[in-house]
């Protein structure tokens, strides 16, 4: 059996992770790069769409003070990995909306694409739903089209979210996802957009590839941590 199927087993390292994501949070300098995009949405209230890729999902409790902005949701998939990640997620304030939006042509298997898009669509009626647009499996910072279908059909804006760290550990999956050490330097860096009318999904996925991949660069850059 792999550890991660194990509840008790699961529940622990969710605990542990959690714990130390808090007390990494708490050490790092953050510096936040166009904060201003994000304060306005969180003024208006209502729903938002938080998108991030999937390499940052380590980070991405950092980047929403729960005291003033919406109440969020994560959509985080069905996997024993997925699962993993919620409880950690949800020990930090975010509960998850099971389900994956990576592939359109899945959105009916036992992924629960379709009532994660019904859920997801139910959550940004009164708050922030977060997003990993190239997640579960990649390819890495290639947005599939679920993004901007949520975006069509809620009308809501989506931030672009960049989150860095250094030092951090890379770890070897996939998406060579990053996690927080302490005492080191950290970066958020904003941009918005909403769907733009009678736009093809297609089209605005490769937009927002861009948006979103350049939002990561640039914190990146900003606490020198290399590029993958």
């Amino acid at each position: 059996m792999r550890p991660l199927r194990n509840p008790v087993i699961q529940a622990i390292l969710a605990w542990t992770l959690a714990q130390w994501m808090r007390f990494c949070f708490a050490t790092i300098r953050w510096t936040h790069h166009n904060q201003t995009i994000a304060e306005k949405v969180w003024a208006d209230g209502g729903g938002v769409l938080c998108a991030f890729w999937h390499s940052r999902i380590g980070l991405s409790p950092a980047c929403w003070p729960l005291d003033r902005a919406q109440p969020a949701k994560a959509l985080i998939s069905l996997s024993p990995d997925g699962q993993f990640i919620a409880k950690a997620v949800a020990l930090q304030g975010i509960p998850a909306v099971r389900g994956s939006s990576a592939n359109k042509d899945k959105a009916d298997r036992a992924k629960g694409g379709s009532q994660a898009l019904r859920d997801g669509l139910r959550q940004l009626k009164v708050g922030a739903l977060a997003i990993t647009p190239d997640g579960p499996r990649g390819p890495m910072r290639e947005m599939a089209e679920g993004l901007p279908l949520l975006a069509r059909l809620s009308k809501a804006p989506v931030l672009f979210i960049g989150m860095s760290c250094n030092p951090a550990i890379r770890l070897n999956s996939w998406d060579r996802a990053i996690l927080p050490l302490p005492f080191g330097r950290g970066a958020i860096v904003w941009d918005v957009d909403r769907y733009p009318e009678g736009a093809e999904l297609a089209d605005v996925a490769r937009a927002w590839t861009e948006r979103l991949t350049a939002v990561e660069a640039a914190a990146d850059a900003h606490v020198g941590l290399e590029r993958v």
